[in-house]
């Protein structure tokens, strides 16, 4: 589980996030990652919509989907948001894999814009 102050909740930070940030996709899964000039904690949220499936799916894959990323939070460059958007696959698929390559691959562009 997210700590609390890990966790994105305000839907200024997601909009951010999602239109001005660095992406990285799968076949599954969608993440972006904002790196922010104000001083805060990474933080993480998901976004789980009807084309993943019903109710009781979409609740699985978004436990499943912060599962991975409490693991992976501490990866995050600091006074980042990142979100992570599944698809219309995403029960199907190996959940914690396409997110670690996900995390991975933004955070190296990342750096790369960085330098």
């Amino acid at each position: 589980m997210l700590p609390r102050n890990a966790r994105l909740t305000d839907s200024a930070e997601f909009t951010r996030a999602t239109k001005n940030g660095l992406r990285a996709s799968s076949q599954n899964f969608i993440g972006y990652l904002l790196v922010e000039d104000i001083k805060h904690e990474s933080r993480a949220g998901l976004i789980v919509g009807k084309s993943v499936g019903g109710s009781v799916i979409r609740h699985r894959v978004a436990r499943q989907v912060r599962h991975a990323l409490a693991e992976r939070i501490v990866t995050l460059p600091d006074n980042s948001l990142f979100v992570i958007r599944a698809l219309g696959g995403a029960a199907k698929s190996n959940i914690f894999e396409e997110i670690s390559s996900i995390i991975d691959r933004v955070v190296k562009k990342s750096a790369e814009v960085k330098k």
